[in-house]
């Protein structure tokens, strides 16, 4: 555990502070600089930080954006592991994550702290058929032309 330098151990990082703005948590803002740049894995990690300590209603949208960066972390791993042979063992949790998140998402439709979470449910739905309709053996996920998730000024 870190201490401070007064020796005791540092104090939870709090939640969004009462009458703030989720929307401008850095950490919130954070999960879109990273999942735009490709670092799947540490936008889940930044965004798990606030949902952690989220007890409000936005628990559950979080839990979704936080499915969402999982679901590419998987498709990335398949990608990279076995370029070349379809992967079950990463796209069916990838399909299943996309899922989830749709669902997580969906009662925040169709704008939420500046997310067009209609679009991105209806992205990740999109994903998760065409993985399945494959019978889990096409990668939707091209290094190439990386998906994007922009929020609104």
């Amino acid at each position: 555990m870190k201490k401070t330098l007064q020796g005791g151990p540092n104090p939870p990082e709090p939640a969004s502070a009462p009458g703030s703005d989720p929307s401008r948590d850095p950490r919130y803002v954070a999960w879109f600089a990273r999942f735009n740049a490709g670092e799947y894995y540490e936008a889940h990690e930044v965004l798990e930080v606030l949902w952690l300590r989220t007890t409000g209603r936005d628990r559950d949208f979080f839990k979704g954006l936080i499915q969402v960066a999982g679901a590419f972390v998987h498709l990335r791993k398949q990608l990279e592991n076995s370029p070349c042979s379809a992967d079950a063992a990463h796209l069916r949790p990838a399909a299943r994550l996309f899922q989830r998140s749709s669902e997580h998402l969906a009662p925040y439709a169709p704008v939420h702290l500046r997310l067009d979470v209609a679009a991105l449910c209806a992205f990740c739905e999109s994903l998760a058929r065409g993985i399945e309709k494959s019978d889990f053996a096409d990668n939707p996920w091209n290094p190439a032309t990386p998906p994007r998730i922009e929020l609104a000024a």
